[in-house]
């Protein structure tokens, strides 16, 4: 997690919100690792999980990233979480809870949903009030300077 945080640091720094994402091979090993990139990439896609998922598979050369652990700094929102399930990722680990946007296991549970053809293992609250922080943290100063004269 503490690469993830760094990643999330790193995207806020350079405006973006401030989410990091990680995915570790069946050995643990990390072997893809980004930030959000929507605003630099002008790319709606671009969120950390989903630019992790990406270079994991390009480097593992398969969609398939089974036995895979997807790593988080927050909890996924229902696009990132339906490409976990598609990548057939085996865990998720993750941070804060997202009440508004989360989708593996607070406002929706796509990533266990029996309806779908895969579910993935879910651990939550691991380094959570760090990534709650630098989310809480951007999206006030966001506000502040939306509401300010000079903005």
């Amino acid at each position: 997690m503490e690469l993830a945080l760094q990643q999330a640091i790193a995207a806020g720094e350079s405006g973006e919100i401030p989410i990091g994402a990680l995915v570790l091979d069946d050995n643990d090993d990390v072997i893809a690792a980004a930030g959000n990139r929507r605003e630099r990439d002008h790319d709606p896609t671009a969120h950390a999980e989903i630019l992790a998922l990406r270079e994991a598979a390009a480097r593992v050369g398969d969609w398939r990233l089974s036995g895979c652990t997807l790593v988080v700094t927050v909890e996924p929102c229902p696009m990132c979480a339906g490409a976990a399930v598609l990548a057939r990722i085996d865990k998720l680990v993750f941070g804060a809870w997202n009440e508004e946007y989360g989708a593996s296991g607070s406002r929706w549970d796509l990533v266990r949903d029996r309806r779908l053809n895969h579910r993935i293992e879910v651990i939550s609250g691991v380094r959570g009030d760090e990534g709650g922080a630098l989310l809480r943290e951007f999206l006030a100063a966001q506000r502040d300077g939306i509401a300010s004269p000079e903005a």
